[in-house]
């Protein structure tokens, strides 16, 4: 993608915070591509993935103060002196950047950067409310400050971007119970890794839910199989913090409420599969995905087989 002079591919444009179309702006460029989710405190949990053949014609400019973490990992590589980066108004020493590196910077310590040749990066916006959040739910207090990185080897950071990269932008993925349960995974490594907690490993003990707590969460669920539901709504529903319903949930049913969701989609598909003549692709819509493609990777990844295999030889039986 060129210096950009087209609409703005963002999916949503009217949360402030330095992601998406804001974070475009401040690099000088009009495309971006996003997902986002509600966190706590009127905060948002967003991943902006930003593009450029030929670099950045001057600095960025300037981030509003904000109580967030902007976490970014390397697409494509950076070679030496090809990126310049200013902190709190001092310039930082930046190596060459090999592809899948990692860098942490705080949006209370002013970060200013030049880049002086095609880059491809994934940035998280990570809001510290959040984290504090992930801390207390873990029974961890909040903590102070984070470490900042540059070219920062983090494999599981590498790993996690390789497998969301393909999701940016879509609109199966914003504010989905899917981007809700990877956000907290997220947070819970930025926590160990950057803030220098031992260990979340040791969670407060805690049961499944109580009856009323599953049957209205899958209520729920069953009621929006379109997936424009969040994590926070459901826990809200059952008065519990997020990451106390998610591990609840999964003690209760045995997998992860994004996963719960996406059978209930595969058992409406079955049905409409099994007792309609419908094309497959509008079968996709009705069963709440956005498009035929990704509904044959679900169903295959669910059933075992692509869904007009299942069709003929459900068809076949009666």
């Amino acid at each position: 993608m060129n210096q950009p002079t087209g609409l703005s591919r963002d999916s949503s444009k009217s949360e402030a915070g330095a992601f998406g179309s804001n974070l475009a702006a401040a690099f000088h460029l009009r495309e971006s591509e996003q997902v986002v989710t509600q966190w706590p405190g009127d905060n948002h949990f967003a991943i902006t993935r930003l593009q450029s053949d030929t670099g950045i014609p001057d600095r960025t400019m300037r981030i509003p103060n904000e109580a967030a973490l902007h976490i970014s990992v390397s697409i494509l590589p950076v070679p030496l002196r090809a990126y310049e980066l200013w902190i709190d108004g001092k310039a930082v020493d930046v190596p060459s950047i090999p592809s899948l590196h990692t860098s942490v910077m705080d949006l209370q310590s002013d970060p200013v950067c030049w880049v002086g040749t095609g880059f491809d990066y994934v940035h998280y916006h990570v809001p510290k409310k959040g984290l504090d959040e992930i801390a207390r739910d873990h029974g961890v207090e909040p903590v102070g400050s984070y470490k900042f990185a540059i070219c920062d080897h983090d494999i599981v950071l590498g790993q996690l971007t390789q497998y969301v990269f393909p999701l940016i932008g879509s609109r199966d993925w914003t504010g989905s119970l899917a981007l809700g349960q990877f956000s907290l995974i997220l947070g819970a490594h930025i926590l160990k890794t950057y803030a220098g907690v031992a260990s979340l490993d040791a969670a407060t003990k805690r049961g499944g839910l109580a009856p009323w707590q599953s049957a209205r969460a899958t209520d729920i669920i069953r009621e929006r199989l379109d997936g424009n539901i969040l994590l926070s709504d459901l826990a809200r529903e059952c008065g519990l913090s997020v990451g106390h319903f998610t591990r609840a949930f999964r003690k209760t049913f045995g997998k992860s409420p994004y996963r719960w969701l996406l059978e209930r989609r595969i058992d409406r598909a079955k049905g409409l599969l099994a007792t309609s003549e419908l094309p497959i692709a509008d079968i996709a819509v009705q069963s709440g995905f956005s498009d035929e493609a990704t509904f044959n990777r679900a169903f295959a990844r669910i059933v075992g087989e692509n869904p007009g295999r299942w069709r003929r030889a459900a068809t076949s039986k009666t």
